[in-house]
């Protein structure tokens, strides 16, 4: 185990089969893109972990965070690690866990098929901005991310339906 951002998405994938397989337990949380724009993307992430929290089936007796802040979670004391997903094999194991399922979630696209969800990976290709150019912001795109960066772009993106 290592930080996921180390491994190859081969050894990832074999990596969380081994995980769910052999972890006296696992959970991963989702938050949509909706309530990421509402909550902003750090706390988001705390929302996942305390959704994953709350689905543990083995309660845990306390919380290590990999980074330097975290939403406390309810009746649980929580130590943050800085790169603790390259010193201790639990939060590599939660990295493990969520990369792919990020992954998996943007596959189930399949409707919006022009974005190049499969190799953006969270971070825009170049088909995903041209995605972006010729069709505009999908409902699963969050509304207060700069989606375009630096780039120079004829979307409109104050004339887009807000939600």
């Amino acid at each position: 185990l290592n930080d996921s951002k180390k491994l190859t998405a081969k050894k990832r994938y074999a990596l969380r089969e081994q995980i769910e397989r052999d972890a006296l337990a696992w959970a991963v949380g989702e938050v949509k893109p909706e309530e990421i724009d509402k909550v902003n993307i750090l706390h988001a992430s705390f929302l996942a972990m305390h959704r994953a929290i709350a689905q543990l089936q083995v309660a845990p007796e306390a919380l290590i965070i990999d980074g330097n802040r975290f939403d406390p979670y309810p009746g649980l004391p929580h130590t943050c690690i800085v790169k603790g997903d390259g010193k201790y094999l639990s939060i590599a194991a939660a990295s493990i866990l969520a990369r792919p399922t990020a992954t998996i979630t943007w596959m189930r696209w399949p409707e919006v098929p022009y974005y190049d969800w499969e190799h953006n990976k969270g971070y825009p290709t170049a088909k995903h901005y041209a995605g972006l150019e010729a069709h505009g912001p999908s409902v699963y795109h969050r509304r207060t991310f700069n989606l375009v960066g630096n780039r120079q772009t004829s979307i409109n993106w104050d004339a887009l339906p807000k939600e």
